[in-house]
């Protein structure tokens, strides 16, 4: 994209950043109305914003204008709300909620193994096919998941998920259940993270402070991706067997530990350990505020619940980067870092405390009965 988008538009890094704004403020708008859409059309939602997705990447490449691409990506981020927020409803409304964990996070492995093979064939295309290919690459491989969604998506036969007869009250409904909210901001605080600090932040760290050449600095970023997908799978597992407030705390506070101690670190081996560790922290406990808020909340208000999640989840994803590198601007780079590992820190206090008040209230209601 950025390559696309200096040979078309001779882009600047201002226009260059702006388009994952866009994207994410697309995403941002439509989670919670597709939320409470979803319990009207179900998969049919999925399959509009496959199909909205590859009419966006044609588009894309026809148009000379900047500006109008940039609306072209906002509404691409509209589709992939579509899509994203009823797929994740789809996996958690699973039989048994002992198995919840387990299947977020294989839809996260597949989000992320995805995001390595498109980078990767992204990039051979443009250089070897053409500038525009990527995004007719795109397009067809959103085709092609329409069509299976439409083959294979279980369709609501049933009454079970008819709407409910006050809509625009279910998200209030579904805050006032427990650790509903409180999984809301952890959301938001994962992703503010990932995105302000480990995409952005981190490689500036590594070139800095480590002192390594940009080659290094792509190797030892790997590193952190390839920790996250292998981790993702063993914070649901975990979080299955063991609980799920239990898990998250351990996994919040160890997510701490690490990211916060990378301020004290030069040596690039070091930081090679760091970036795989924190990446495997990261990927642990990315699973669980979802599969958490699925188990409080009942099968007709989860579309709204993933919505609500999702949206928090952008809202991070918006204001990390500003957060994060103002403050490294206008304090040092390592003070980012340290904010991080501040707030990861009281979120593991708060699922703590959360838990606690939860179970002392189940333990009262089972004397009372």
């Amino acid at each position: 994209m950025p390559l696309y988008l200096q040979r078309s538009f001779a882009a600047n890094y201002r226009m260059v950043t702006l388009i994952p704004v866009v994207f994410g403020a697309g995403k941002w708008l439509a989670n919670l109305p597709t939320g409470y859409l979803h319990s009207r059309f179900g998969s049919s939602l999925m399959i509009c914003g496959l199909l909205l997705i590859a009419c966006i990447d044609a588009a894309s490449v026809l148009t000379s204008s900047y500006g109008v691409f940039l609306a072209l990506r906002a509404m691409g981020g509209v589709g992939w709300a579509m899509f994203a927020t009823v797929a994740t409803t789809a996996v958690v409304d699973v039989p048994a909620a002992r198995r919840r964990g387990r299947a977020v996070s294989l839809l996260l492995m597949s989000e992320t193994s995805g995001l390595l093979l498109g980078s990767a064939a992204g990039g051979w295309l443009y250089q070897d096919v053409g500038v525009a290919s990527p995004f007719l690459f795109e397009a067809a491989c959103m085709v092609v998941a329409a069509i299976a969604v439409a083959r294979w998506a279980r369709l609501p036969a049933d009454g079970t998920t008819s709407p409910r007869s006050h809509p625009p009250r279910s998200l209030g409904t579904v805050l006032r259940m427990p650790a509903v909210l409180l999984m809301g901001v952890t959301s938001a605080l994962l992703t503010a993270i990932q995105t302000g600090l480990l995409v952005f932040l981190f490689p500036l760290y590594l070139l800095q402070r480590g002192g390594v050449s940009p080659e290094v600095v792509g190797f030892l970023v790997g590193l952190g991706v390839l920790g996250r997908l292998l981790a993702l799978g063993l914070g649901g597992s975990a979080s299955d067997r063991w609980g799920r407030a239990r898990v998250l705390t351990t996994g919040l506070l160890t997510y701490a530990v690490f990211l916060g101690s990378v301020a004290f670190l030069t040596h690039p081996v070091a930081l090679g350990l760091w970036s795989f560790t924190i990446g495997a922290a990261a990927g642990f406990v990315a699973a669980i505020p979802t599969a958490l808020t699925s188990d409080q909340v009942p099968r007709p208000l989860q579309g709204v619940a993933v919505g609500w999640l999702r949206t928090m989840s952008d809202s991070g994803q918006i204001a990390g980067p500003l957060v994060m590198g103002a403050l490294a601007d206008a304090v040092d780079l390592s003070a980012s870092f340290l904010l991080g590992a501040a707030l990861l820190t009281a979120a593991a206090g708060a699922c703590w405390r959360s838990a606690n008040a939860l179970s002392a209230a189940l333990a009262t209601d089972g004397r009372k009965s």
